[in-house]
């Protein structure tokens, strides 16, 4: 794990959780029971000290957080001030809920806060016409202050986010 990044404006929740999944679930929970504002983002952090777990982090880009969330993020497991390091996965953010279906790369830029979309294996970005599949499951990642969205090539000249939103647990078949 980086360093914390402390901020007034990110807290963050360790919930004990041991899986992605599970820690998006978290992440819809608290936005649904605790009406956060639409421009909040929710990310998932990878923690690998003496205890392996996923946590969770709130912030808004540009304002503190009500100082009564924290309180009543207590409810969802231990809260600390800022960020545990730089590298959030998104599972929250700007323009998140509209990314169904099949849509345009410039599409989904314009329409999230998402700033880039990479293509795995290739150098340069995605033509802004190409069709993105969603499924219904985008997850970018921030990388140097922006959102950016890794994807892969799929049929018919698409491209599919890389994060698949029902992945197969390792060791499924043994």
């Amino acid at each position: 794990m980086g360093p914390a990044v402390v901020t007034p404006y990110a807290l963050t929740v360790d919930a004990g959780i041991r899986d992605l999944l599970d820690a998006d679930h978290l992440l819809r929970e608290m936005a649904a029971g605790l009406a956060l504002p639409e421009d909040v983002f929710g990310c998932t952090h990878l923690v690998r000290d003496g205890r392996p777990r996923v946590v969770a982090s709130l912030s808004l880009p540009s304002r503190p957080l009500p100082d009564t969330l924290r309180e009543r993020l207590a409810e969802y497991g231990s809260v600390s001030p800022g960020l545990p390091d730089e590298v959030g996965r998104a599972v929250l953010y700007p323009g998140a809920r509209a990314l169904t279906g099949t849509m345009t790369v410039a599409e989904l830029l314009a329409g999230s806060a998402i700033a880039r979309v990479t293509v795995l294996g290739t150098p340069g970005p995605p033509d802004p016409e190409t069709r993105v599949v969603t499924r219904d499951h985008v997850r970018p990642q921030w990388q140097r202050d922006e959102l950016v969205l890794a994807a892969t090539p799929a049929l018919g000249g698409t491209l599919v986010p890389f994060e698949a939103p029902d992945p197969t647990p390792c060791c499924a078949d043994h």
